[in-house]
């Protein structure tokens, strides 16, 4: 009688073990194999290009690179996602801007590889959605003080990054090198060219960040512009939308910005998601321009 319990009982907890071993490793085994598949019949394009100006994938070297960014992007799908659906908030604004002043539309996807569209600041204190250090800020005529960061300023922000691109442009006579001048600095990318002897970005030996720049920049372009073609079927009404609000000029110094926003028709926490310039819960009173423009949503 225990003889037959014993054996009844160890048939039963080798059935359970196989389950459970199965239970554990199919899952595994199955995502595994779907995401080398994916990897693995997906193929760089045969052409990139950023403002006009092709990448040379001819070159061996050249075609290396670009497959390293293009298999690491896509290794990233939330962060891709992430890329297209914040793109519904803030590529209007870029798009609209740099049709204004006469730029190509691709730069806007270099705002994408700095700060994946997000207000972040990095291990070197640059901050926003062209990640800004505070010198370079300065110069272009942004505020960053204990008050107000406009780094961190959609608009302003974004014209600053335009003319310090324009004014690169008309130096290099090449979009391409203009943005490896953001990414890198003027004086930093001159040295290196007078060092080299060379004028095209693709000739240049640079920094590691600098020599992956422009490659994740147009694998992030390819990507973005054709989702579908990489898996990614996102609608219109999946995309994060820009903010509805209403602009308040200010002439005076705000002490406590949530009595503010309650006698604009909002509240402290809407307000302040709506400018993450502000950095405090007051604002002194306004030197540049006399004003502040403070976006209030519209309910």
């Amino acid at each position: 009688m225990y003889l037959k319990f014993y054996l009844l009982l160890f048939i039963f907890l080798l059935a359970c073990s196989d389950s459970n071993k199965l239970a554990s490793q199919q899952p595994v085994q199955e995502k595994t194999i779907v995401n080398i598949s994916y990897l693995s019949n997906i193929k760089l394009p045969e052409s990139l290009d950023f403002c006009g100006e092709s990448v040379p994938l001819s070159i061996p070297e050249i075609r290396e690179r670009a497959e390293r960014e293009f298999y690491m992007l896509l290794q990233q799908p939330g962060q891709l996602i992430l890329y297209i659906k914040r793109a519904g908030r803030y590529f209007p604004l870029f798009e609209k801007m740099l049709k204004e002043n006469g730029m190509p539309d691709d730069i806007k996807y270099l705002s994408v590889a700095e700060s994946a569209l997000y207000m972040s600041r990095s291990t070197k204190d640059a901050v926003g959605l062209w990640q800004f250090l505070p010198g370079t800020a300065k110069q272009y005529g942004l505020i960053v003080d204990e008050h107000i960061d406009e780094r961190r300023h959609p608009e302003k922000s974004t014209d600053a990054a335009l003319v310090y691109l324009k004014n690169s442009y008309k130096q290099y006579k090449s979009w391409t090198l203009a943005a490896a001048s953001y990414n890198m600095g003027h004086e930093n990318l001159q040295s290196n060219m007078k060092h080299q002897d060379r004028k095209d970005y693709y000739d240049l030996y640079l920094n590691e960040e600098t020599s992956r720049y422009i490659f994740r920049i147009v694998i992030i372009k390819d990507i973005m512009q054709h989702p579908a073609k990489y898996g990614f079927n996102l609608q219109d009404e999946d995309l994060y939308k820009p903010g509805n609000f209403k602009l308040v000029k200010c002439t005076d110094a705000i002490p406590d910005l949530a009595d503010w926003a309650e006698k604009h028709g909002s509240d402290y926490k809407m307000v302040k998601l709506a400018n993450p310039w502000i950095l405090q819960r007051n604002l002194p009173i306004p030197k540049k321009k006399g004003y502040y423009e403070i976006a209030v949503p519209i309910k």
